[in-house]
């Protein structure tokens, strides 16, 4: 007879067929709509700044595994998304040695530093643009590239590049508000690549809540509460309570990306349905405090890092109880 050994591991012992790669792979997919429409809008510049910012992201993740005898997992496509998701998070003007930098900057620091895959704290992209914002204020918020519509009706014949606020800014100085809803959804407005298109960044999560690898109540959760905050409490700068746009808000911004790409990495967010409905919450409501009373017309990204540094105590706070406890 032979002896069998039982092996002893640390819980949760769950067992899916899904693996790392698969679902990374099913994530670049679900962005490819919006990788679409971003060239639809702003041309070859936005793959530019795509390529070299996954380029750096995988370059640095081989580097720094090689350099410290690790294996080699760029395969998995997760430095990858990190790479894709920051330029998502960027103006398609950004200089391209600052879209590196970020690449650089979301592997080396914001993941490996950690430990790796499954060790980050915070997202990596929404760190890595945190960062940049910090560094390079004026380059990251540049929301100025020529529109194709723009060009193809005459109106900047000649120009390299127009100079046109954001939906958001135009809301935070509380001037007079020229967009159309119709143009938020299908992004025909400037701003950063995932600001681009809220119907094709809505399509690509619904993909991954049908696929099951996000859970529908965290981006629910998440857009509820930015609409209730932002349709209750009146801006800094005119309105008043009960007034807010709310459907300017939603399709505005980085609001769709983070709720369903960003908030629900499965490194960096709650394990608990339960968990997951707080996490969202919290982050609708410091969305919504940020873009009304903060500094920035944008609040997507500090909330989803905030509410990542409280993802420890709220997977702890919410955890089932024990079969029979």
């Amino acid at each position: 007879m032979t002896e069998e050994k039982l092996l002893v591991t640390v819980s949760p012992h769950i067992r899916a067929p899904e693996e790392i790669p698969r679902i990374m792979w099913n994530v670049l997919g679900a962005l490819t709509p919006a990788l679409a429409a971003s060239y639809l809008f702003f041309g070859w510049r936005a793959l530019a700044v795509v390529a070299v910012t996954g380029g750096a992201a995988v370059a640095t993740e081989w580097v720094i595994q090689k350099l410290c005898g690790m294996p080699i997992t760029v395969n998995d496509g997760s430095a990858l998304v990190a790479g894709v998701l920051l330029a998502m998070c960027l103006s398609p003007a950004v200089p391209f040695y600052i879209a590196a930098l970020g690449g650089v900057f979301a592997i080396a620091i914001a993941k490996q530093a950690f430990g790796g895959l499954g060790c980050n704290i915070w997202n990596p992209a929404h760190a890595a643009r945190a960062f940049l914002l910090a560094s390079f204020p004026t380059h990251i918020v540049m929301p100025k590239w020529p529109i194709l519509s723009n060009l193809a009706s005459g109106n900047v014949a000649g120009a390299d590049a127009i100079t046109m606020p954001t939906s958001l800014e135009v809301l935070k100085k509380g001037g007079e508000y020229s967009y159309k809803l119709w143009e938020l959804a299908v992004g025909q407005v400037p701003g950063c690549l995932g600001e681009t298109s809220a119907i094709a960044l809505l399509a690509g999560g619904l993909y991954l809540i049908y696929r099951g690898y996000i859970d529908w109540r965290l981006p629910v959760s998440y857009l509820a509460a930015t609409a209730v905050f932002v349709f209750v409490f009146p801006g800094k700068n005119g309105g008043g309570f009960f007034q807010g746009p709310v459907l300017v808000h939603l399709l505005s911004g980085g609001l769709m990306i983070g709720a369903f790409f960003m908030a629900t990495d499965m490194v960096t967010s709650p394990i608990t349905s339960r968990g997951q409905v707080i996490f969202g919450l919290g982050c609708g409501i410091l969305t919504g405090a940020i873009r009304l009373y903060g500094g920035y017309p944008e609040g997507v990204c500090y909330s989803i890092l905030i509410m990542n540094t409280f993802v420890p105590l709220i997977d702890r706070w919410t955890v089932p109880r024990k079969f029979g406890g």
